[in-house]
């Protein structure tokens, strides 16, 4: 008798009732190899030990999705990233297909959602909840950019942390670089956004689903 086996899942959010009620959700078809409350914890496990699909929240302290998606990407292109998040705006669908995910699912409809979405992933397709639609990829197809997108990907890094509090001595010592480098990133950022205050790069963080918690770094 052939066994099939079950893919392996690997599950990023911070808020732990809903970790475990999704992990609830999987248990009967899949195997749940771990779970994290930050988007850089999420890269690091999952280059670790490289799952079949990554469930991923945008917003997460640190690191955010969208971040730990681009950098999954680029070190494990065979794995597979859906999205389950409370952002339903079309902006954050195409920037979620912008930063690599093959699956889009909002946490309202999880539980009727998620299975049918990692199946199709797995099979290579796109999976978009219906309570969107797929109208909210033709600006990923024709190739459009966002403002966001002008920012390099240790800019939204710098920008995440700066904008969740984190000094910049704090911040260099995350990211591995100088407090002079990160203070040269903040600089290129606001004029890049056209930004002019610490306030103002959070005000466009937290608009734009690029922070997490604001109160980690209290």
């Amino acid at each position: 008798m052939t066994t099939v086996k079950r893919a392996r899942i690997l599950l990023a959010d911070d808020h732990s009732l809903v970790a475990a009620g999704i992990s609830k959700l999987l248990e009967a078809e899949f195997d749940l190899i771990g779970t994290v409350g930050d988007g850089r914890a999420l890269v690091a496990a999952a280059i670790s030990d490289p799952p079949d699909v990554v469930l991923l929240d945008i917003s997460m302290p640190i690191l955010n999705g969208m971040e730990a998606a681009r950098q999954l990407r680029s070190a494990l292109p065979g794995v597979k990233l859906i999205f389950v998040t409370v952002h339903s705006d079309n902006a954050y669908v195409l920037e979620a297909f912008r930063a690599g995910a093959s699956g889009y699912v909002l946490k309202r409809s999880a539980a009727s959602e998620l299975s049918a979405a990692i199946h199709e992933v797995l099979n290579g397709n796109l999976y978009v909840t219906p309570l969107i639609g797929k109208s909210a990829l033709e600006g990923f197809h024709s190739g459009l950019q966002t403002k966001t997108s002008v920012l390099t990907g240790r800019q939204r890094e710098v920008l995440q942390l700066v904008a969740e509090g984190y000094s910049a001595k704090k911040t260099a010592i995350l990211l591995g670089i100088s407090s002079k480098t990160v203070e040269f990133h903040k600089g290129l950022i606001m004029k890049k956004l056209d930004l002019h205050s610490t306030a103002e790069l959070t005000q466009y963080a937290l608009q734009h689903g690029i922070a997490g918690n604001l109160s980690t770094a209290l």
